[in-house]
């Protein structure tokens, strides 16, 4: 796939994820409100370190907090939780749906 064509696919999952969503209270109303708050508007490829040195081309789905950001892994198929560090994000195995990952920290 090519990197338009990923950056496409990438935000109908999230906006799929976002509209299947059940609101069931004022922590998943903040919660959207945060996601929405650092969403990119489009997601662009961005280089992540793995465990053991591995490196993997990913998605940005979210602006960095300052300590964690969330990625799309396209070899995987699904989103993770990256810590940010001075080599840039690092995957910490926090993996599933977008805001799931986003939720976890």
């Amino acid at each position: 796939m090519v990197s338009d064509d990923l950056s496409a696919h990438v935000t109908q999952l999230v906006d799929g994820e976002l509209a299947g969503f059940a609101v069931q209270g004022r922590g998943d109303r903040l919660l959207l409100e945060d996601f929405a708050r650092l969403r990119v508007r489009r997601p662009r490829p961005i280089t992540v370190t793995f465990s053991g040195g591995l490196t993997q081309t990913c998605y940005s789905v979210t602006r960095s907090d300052g300590d964690y950001s969330v990625l799309f892994m396209p070899k995987a198929g699904y989103f993770s939780l990256c810590v940010d560090s001075v080599f840039g994000p690092l995957d910490i195995g926090v993996h599933g749906p977008a805001l799931g990952c986003f939720a976890s920290v």
